[in-house]
């Protein structure tokens, strides 16, 4: 007898959508580090000075703590498709189950290979050798990246395939991985860690020059991550409107639901800047709009036509009381960001960066900005290709296993209780080593006694960005 008012559909999604929410984080977290932490070795390497090194040692803590939670919640989300998803198993497998699988075969082994030299090599292997080391592991992680975009852009926007006795069966490899919105989705996913690192290093360092300090090491990652959010996040802005334009051509519905829009505006779509989507009511209440501005926006013409969801089936219809403000938080934080790298550019030339204690405190309140943008696009994307699970050709209702509501339903209890005790301590055990910050360099010109030994790491093995479905 089922004792609850959920079926096992929908708490199937609930738990999936919150394993992957806890997941992503960290991989995206961990990519933007990897990176960050070669850039650091590198210019310790060509400088010498002390503090880079420093820096080195004390981002290879968070990367070490992030790339562990990542494996955790990247395992659970594997089993998850087969006891959960075990009909979307079943069609898709052999595509993104082989495209799973080239992921383990190239960014496994690269990070697999190399981890365990970038974390603990210092003192065994050269300057120069664990450099290599450092940079193959950054490189791993943005190869993970691109097979799992791969996979889940395949979902959005199928193709290169054929139905065979009720498989989705590969004609044409290129096609599968390079299908419409991958290119796209690879670079504002991978833009997207830059950013979310370039966040918590600013955030990280106002956090210890409120607290007074000055030495090189948070002066130094406190401009690097400030002068990379300066370069990137106009750049995301772009990214993200070549990507829009690219959704609105394959996912007509996914845009509509986005700007709340219900009928289509001949000679011009107008811009709702904030209301209320009802779903039952078919109709966006107390809009606010600016005429002609989303004509603009999303098709780079004044009298550009959109369709409106009315055009579409009832149950082809996305969310778009979801959609439409998981995307305006998306873009909103996004403009915060702008702001936040424009000021600190006037800031810098001004000789005000290190001493302007209300812009600390803005990049500080600024740090978890980048998980939240991340999520909110996350939601945009895949609550928007609703109710497809691979975009016009399998229905997410069709992709779930024969569970009942209770077996569904005590399994994400229990997620629930473990993610909180598992996670929380990560977190707390992050934000630890983040309020102690790195070293104190005495050189600011690199002096600096250079045998520095870093501290036991925690141990680690690599992340699975296992987010190839979000039901």
């Amino acid at each position: 007898m089922e004792t609850s008012t959920l079926s096992a559909f929908d708490l199937a999604r609930i738990q999936f959508a919150f394993t992957i929410s806890f997941h992503i984080v960290f991989p995206a977290l961990s990519i933007g580090l990897a990176s960050f932490i070669a850039v650091l070795e590198w210019r310790w390497l060509k400088t010498g000075k002390a503090y880079y090194k420093e820096l080195c040692l004390f981002w290879s803590k968070i990367f070490a703590v992030a790339f562990g939670m990542g494996v955790v919640s990247g395992v659970v989300m594997s089993y998850e498709f087969g006891t959960n998803w075990a009909g979307f198993s079943k069609f898709a497998g052999p595509i993104t189950g082989a495209l799973l699988t080239y992921e383990v075969m190239t960014a496994f082994f690269l990070e697999a290979g190399f981890l365990g030299i970038m974390l603990f090599g210092w003192q065994r292997v050269g300057p120069r050798a664990h450099f290599a080391a450092t940079l193959t592991v950054a490189v791993g992680t943005l190869v993970s990246a691109f097979w799992i975009l791969a996979s889940n852009s395949w979902m959005q926007t199928p193709q290169g395939f054929a139905i065979v006795d009720g498989h989705a069966v590969p004609v044409d490899w290129f096609k599968v991985i390079f299908n419409p919105s991958f290119p796209y989705r690879l670079v504002h996913m991978t833009l997207a860690a830059f950013v979310v690192a370039a966040l918590v290093v600013s955030a990280t360092g106002a956090w210890h020059l409120l607290k007074g300090r000055r030495d090189p090491g948070v002066k130094k990652m406190f401009v690097m991550a400030l002068g990379l959010l300066l370069v990137l996040a106009p750049v995301q802005a772009l990214v993200g409107d070549q990507h829009g334009l690219n959704t609105l051509k394959y996912q007509p519905a996914k845009v509509a639901a986005m700007e709340g829009l219900w009928d289509t505006e001949a000679g011009g779509t107008s811009l709702k800047l904030f209301g209320l989507p009802d779903m039952q009511a078919e109709t966006t209440r107390y809009a606010v709009a600016i005429p002609h501005l989303g004509s603009l926006i999303l098709t780079h013409s004044w009298d550009g036509e959109i369709r409106g969801l009315k055009s579409f089936p009832r149950d082809e219809r996305p969310n778009s009381t979801v959609v439409f403000w998981s995307f305006r938080v998306m873009v909103g934080l996004g403009v915060l960001m702008i702001v936040l790298a424009a000021l600190a550019g006037i800031l810098h030339r001004r000789g005000r960066l290190y001493e302007a204690k209300w812009f600390h405190r803005f990049a500080l309140v600024m740090g978890p900005s980048g998980f939240v943008t991340l999520l909110a696009g996350w939601v945009t994307t895949e609550v928007g290709r609703q109710p497809w699970v691979v975009y016009g050709v399998m229905r997410t209702a069709q992709a779930v296993s024969p569970l009942s509501s209770q077996q569904v339903g005590i399994s994400l209890m229990a997620f629930v209780v473990v993610y909180f005790l598992v996670f929380g301590t990560g977190v707390y055990y992050m934000l630890k080593i983040l309020r102690a910050g790195p070293n104190v360099s005495h050189d600011e010109h690199g002096d600096a006694d250079e045998t520095l030994e870093s501290e036991p790491l925690p141990g680690t093995a690599r992340p699975r960005v296992t987010a190839a479905l979000n039901v």
